[in-house]
Order: C-alpha cells, then sequence, then structure tokens
C-alpha cells in the first residue's frame, strides 16, 4: 500500500471515529436496565445506592466485600487443625439468578453448619443446596407483570414489584422445625412464600426470591428501602461477607480497569472499535512483503558473434586467404572426428563412403568438397575466389 493509501485510509477511519463520538455524545443516553446487580452500577438494577447505605442497613456490623467465589474467600479461612473457621458472621450475595459453583455450595453450607448464617436473594437457587435442604421451588407461568410482597412480621406492610420480577417461589417446605415462612409474594390471588429460613447444623440459611427489591430503582422508588430493611434485619448481629458482582464483567473481569470505562460510554466504544477495525485492515493489507524496485537488468550481451566478425576481418584485411581456408578446413575436419567418430587422416573413398552414410549427405557433394580441400592444401598461395569454393563446398553439406 502507498503513503498516500494509508494517508487517505487513516483520514476516512479518524473521520468515521469523530462523527460517531460527537453523534453518540449529543444523542441522549438510552436508560440500560441490564440487571448487573454490581455495587459499581448506578444504573436501575444496580446496587450502588444498597452500597452507599450499607452502613446504616447494618448498624453495628463490619462488612467486608470481596468479590472471588465464597469457596476462594472462605477455604483459606477454615482451619482444618481445630476443624472450625476463624471468622464468624454471615454470607451475603445478591444476584440476578444462581451463579454460585459447586465446590462454592459446599462451602457455604459448610460455613453456615459452623454456626454462621447464609443469605442469599436470587431468582433462582443451587440444586445441590435445595435438595439438601429439602426445598422445593417452582414457576409462575403468568400474564402478570407485578407482584405484592410483604414480610409475615408486618403483614399490613404491602409492596409493589414489576420490573425485574420474580416468578419463583417455594412450592415444597420440609417440616415447621427446620423452616420458617418470613415473607410472601402475591401474584394473582394466591399468598405464596418467597421468604424463608431454613436451619442447617448449628447455622441457617436465608433464601429470598426477589432480588431486585434491593437495586437502586426499588430503593429510590417510594418506601420500599423499609422491606429492604426488614429483610436485611433478618441477618444476625457480627461481621457481613458481602460478595459484590462484578461491574461490567462481561466485557471486563477487572472492574477497575480503564478499558471498562471506555465500553461503558457509547461515543467511546465506537471510537475503539473502529480503531481496532482500522488497525485490522492495515494489518491486512500491508500483511504482504514489501521491497525496494528490482532494477531491470538487460541480459548479458552474446558477444562470441561479434568476436569472430572481428577476428574474420582482420584476416580479410591481412589478405591471408590460406590461413583462413586451412582453419575452416580444421574446424570441419574436427566437427566430423567429434560428432560422428569419422578418421579424418586420410580422406580417400572409404572417408567419403562413411560419411554419406553417417550424414545422408549426397555422395556428390561430400566428394566435391574432398576435392576442393585437397587442392586448396596443395596450394600454398590461394585467392580469395579459392577461399569462396572452400567456403561453398563446406558449407554446402551443412553437417
Amino acid at each position: 500500500m502507498k503513503n498516500k493509501e494509508l494517508i487517505i485510509v487513516g483520514s476516512v477511519v479518524a473521520f468515521l471515529a469523530i462523527v460517531l463520538t460527537v453523534v453518540e455524545a449529543l444523542k441522549p443516553k438510552p436508560i440500560d436496565w441490564t440487571p448487573t446487580f454490581s455495587t459499581r452500577d448506578k444504573i436501575p438494577f444496580g446496587l450502588y445506592v444498597l452500597d452507599a447505605e450499607a452502613n446504616d442497613l447494618f448498624k453495628g456490623d463490619s462488612v467486608e466485600r470481596f468479590w472471588m467465589s465464597p469457596y476462594e474467600y472462605f477455604d483459606p479461612k477454615y482451619n482444618y487443625n481445630t476443624k472450625s473457621y476463624n471468622v464468624k458472621g454471615a454470607f451475603l450475595e445478591i444476584s440476578n439468578a444462581d451463579e454460585i459453583d459447586e465446590e462454592s455450595v459446599k462451602e457455604l453450607m459448610y460455613f453456615a453448619d459452623h454456626g454462621n448464617t447464609v443469605m442469599l436473594s436470587m431468582k433462582s437457587f443451587p440444586r445441590q443446596l435445595l435438595d439438601t435442604l429439602n426445598i422445593g421451588m417452582s414457576y409462575l407461568n403468568i400474564l402478570r407483570d407485578s407482584a405484592k410482597i410483604n414480610l409475615v412480621t408486618a403483614p399490613r406492610d404491602h409492596y409493589w414489584i414489576k420490573d425485574g420480577l420474580g416468578t419463583g417461589y417455594f412450592s415444597s417446605l420440609p417440616g415447621a422445625d427446620s423452616i420458617t415462612v418470613l415473607g410472601h409474594q402475591s401474584i394473582g390471588l394466591d399468598d405464596l412464600p418467597n421468604f424463608i429460613e431454613a436451619k442447617f447444623g448449628n447455622g441457617r440459611f436465608l433464601l429470598h426470591t426477589q432480588p431486585s427489591i434491593f437495586t437502586n430503582y426499588y430503593l429510590l422508588k417510594n418506601d420500599n428501602y423499609n422491606y429492604a430493611q426488614q429483610v436485611l434485619s433478618k441477618i444476625p448481629r457480627g461481621t457481613v461477607y458481602w460478595k459484590n458482582q462484578q461491574a461490567n464483567s462481561k466485557y471486563f473481569e477487572d472492574p477497575g480497569s480503564k478499558l471498562r470505562f471506555i465500553m461503558t460510554q457509547p461515543g467511546l466504544k465506537w471510537a475503539w472499535r473502529l480503531g481496532l477495525w482500522g488497525l485490522l485492515f492495515f494489518i491486512i493489507f500491508n500483511a504482504r512483503r514489501k521491497q525496494r524496485v528490482v532494477p531491470v537488468i538487460p541480459p548479458v550481451h552474446n558477444t562470441t558473434i561479434d568476436f569472430a566478425k572481428t577476428i574474420g576481418n582482420l584476416y580479410y584485411q591481412e589478405g591471408d586467404h590460406h590461413n583462413i581456408g586451412e582453419k575452416k578446413i580444421v574446424y570441419f575436419l574436427e566437427h566430423i572426428r567429434t560428432e560422428y567418430l569419422i578418421d579424418t587422416s586420410t580422406l580417400d573413398d572409404a572417408f567419403i563412403e562413411k560419411l554419406h552414410l553417417k550424414t545422408g549427405k549426397p555422395e556428390e557433394d561430400i566428394r566435391h568438397a574432398v576435392e576442393v580441400i585437397k587442392t586448396f592444401r596443395r596450394n600454398l598461395e590461394n585467392s580469395e575466389k579459392d577461399l569462396v569454393a572452400i567456403n561453398n563446398a563446406i558449407e554446402k553439406l551443412r553437417l
């Protein structure tokens, strides 16, 4: 690609990037309803407000936030010598759906069994956990898009949830000795349990099916914060180990990445993508090997003919016709010896017969050439006419 073409491509890419950046910057930013459940996101279904109000919601409690899996966080805190954890308190996770791996589920059950509390607010829960607690969960196929929720301790206080509604509820519960219903949701006419406490070993699980109520959208709407506060008050006093969802993890795992900010800004995102496409095109068009122009080298001129002409003119100017003719004869006989393997020491009838048979040339022409050669060699002084005669005789055979 020439420099001029590179400049044109670069200019077009830069111009498009600028235009799209300006258009995106001037366009009203649409509301992002993605349920990230991240404490870093201020979008409707983020947990930025909950994180900011955590000190008031967990009064007297210390809150430790972490991003890794529960297994990665709690396993190093378990003392295998004393068979107990070095920490005490409650685990909290609020997410749109079950994202807990199998090893982490086992770790949380072990953590609860040692006298701790595990609270999960999700629209679905790990199957391994539900089977262990002997809890059945079902989902409603409904046309309604809203539900009324309340707590058993305050049955007259109702709160409505519409956007981000979860249709799951606990359809099968074991005996009352191990399970306590703490709240209901009404989708239609029935009050269905959506918040329960399940005893497990020396600890317990708190399972809640409407995580959207803790998001920015609902905490800032009406008096929904009262419901969130009452639900979280079920967590006993002590340290709360809160597993936060990674902000915009669909782009990058490092929530502090500078590239994450670029991907969350439409204008910068398009500029970044165009830059990558421009770089890709540049690589494609410049992938071929480049080198300087190879100069045209003319073929080597064959000087053999010129040399022969020069030597011939030299002999001709000297007028030594006998010497020129003798060299012609020597070359002719040498050719016969090497090409046809015929002895040329005696130019007799046997020689003529052999040359005739091997070359197919007329015997008369061969005999004439032999006679001319003998005559030419007998005379030490030959004229130009004699030289022409010996040349014509030999050339006529064209061996």
